[in-house]
């Protein structure tokens, strides 16, 4: 019988390293996949020569072909694009979603099928599960790595030709196998900073494009409490870096890009910094939700999750929820079922006291 062949998305890192040996034992005929996203910009230092060195390495211990893919022009338009319009406009993007769904698993799956490949595999923490005819998106049983938040847009196209090896394995079963294995990136740390642009601060990388601008940082009676560098540096919640010292503490309710203002509250419990829904844009449904369902909202990753009600595009959560920020994605879960999401458009927040 033939092998089925698979695209393995082989970062560099631990975890695609040991769905790799996952794979080969299954016995399925691998070929490591190096996705080169970001060459640099700016004096920025490029992770992807260092990362691409250890996927090379690996695939030699494994005794795996490993090919490089060039997808920088597509990043650059999906996602770095996308994050200096969205903090232009004073929201809090979130990366990563866009670079799996448009980026990662659109081209890989493309060029899987070039190869003759049977399917697309990464080192996700997350799991797809065949429901008669349609594939569901599960939580990844490690619930400190599950990573389904981050690919909730994906297609059932795209799911049914992914392999998620990891799913059913937490963080120290893989760390406890790579070095059993002596893989040379057992003890190579997780990614940092920006997805595939490395370890550089978002401020560094979004003072690139979108330069300082002075404007006024107030309380929610109006009053001017000092002096911020523009919106785009801040996000909803955000207790730090206001320059507004002594006493109870700030923290960030509200931004505006066009006046570029940045409002605060006083104390943790101020209730501007709560939210009692919110409405969605872009929305992707893997599979639409049923009337009777018990619905959970997660508005960040690995955010705890709140009941709500969806009516449409409108979400009404159970409880108040704090710093939910416009831009973010809201993702919607039936028990451990990934079920879509939306972009965070609106917030209706509690009235300020």
């Amino acid at each position: 019988m033939t092998k089925k062949r698979v695209l393995l998305g082989l970062s560099g890192g631990v975890d695609s390293a040991v769905a790799a040996h996952f794979l080969l034992q299954e016995g399925y005929e691998v070929v490591g996949a190096f996705m080169k996203c970001w060459s640099g910009d700016h004096g920025f230092d490029p992770c992807w020569i260092e990362d691409r060195r250890d996927a090379l390495r690996v695939g030699a211990e494994l005794g795996i072909e490993v090919v490089t893919f060039d997808y920088e022009d597509a990043y650059r338009e999906h996602v770095t694009e996308y994050m200096y319009a969205e903090y232009a406009a004073g929201r809090t993007p979130n990366p990563d979603v866009l670079c799996n769904s448009l980026v990662k698993f659109e081209l890989l799956l493309k060029d899987a099928e070039k190869l003759n490949c049977d399917f697309i595999a990464t080192g996700h923490y997350a799991r797809v599960e065949q429901r008669s005819d349609r594939f569901a998106l599960l939580k990844g049983k490690d619930n400190k790595k599950d990573q389904s938040y981050f690919l909730h847009r994906l297609t059932q196209n795209q799911l049914s030709k992914t392999l998620f090896p990891l799913g059913e394995k937490t963080k120290d079963e893989v760390r406890k196998i790579a070095s059993d294995l002596s893989l040379c990136v057992a003890d190579k740390r997780s990614t940092r900073g920006i997805c595939f642009v490395g370890n550089v601060a978002l401020k560094t990388f979004l003072k690139e494009r979108l330069p300082e601008k002075k404007g006024v940082i107030k309380d929610t009676d109006g009053k001017i409490l000092g002096e911020h560098d523009g919106v785009q540096f801040f996000t909803i919640g955000q207790r730090k870096g206001f320059g507004v010292g002594g006493g109870v503490p700030y923290y960030v309710v509200e931004k505006d890009a066009v006046t570029n203002t940045v409002t605060v509250a006083a104390g943790d419990d101020h209730p501007a910094l709560s939210a009692s829904g919110a409405s969605l844009a872009s929305v992707h449904w893997i599979r639409k939700p049923h009337s009777s369902e018990k619905l959970v909202g997660h508005v960040r990753y690995l955010h705890g999750g709140e009941v709500i009600t969806l009516n449409n595009n409108m979400i009404s959560f159970a409880s108040p929820v704090k710093s939910v920020p416009p831009g973010q994605f809201l993702v919607i879960y039936s028990g451990d079922e990934c079920l879509g999401g939306g972009v965070i458009d609106a917030v209706d927040t509690l009235c300020y006291a």
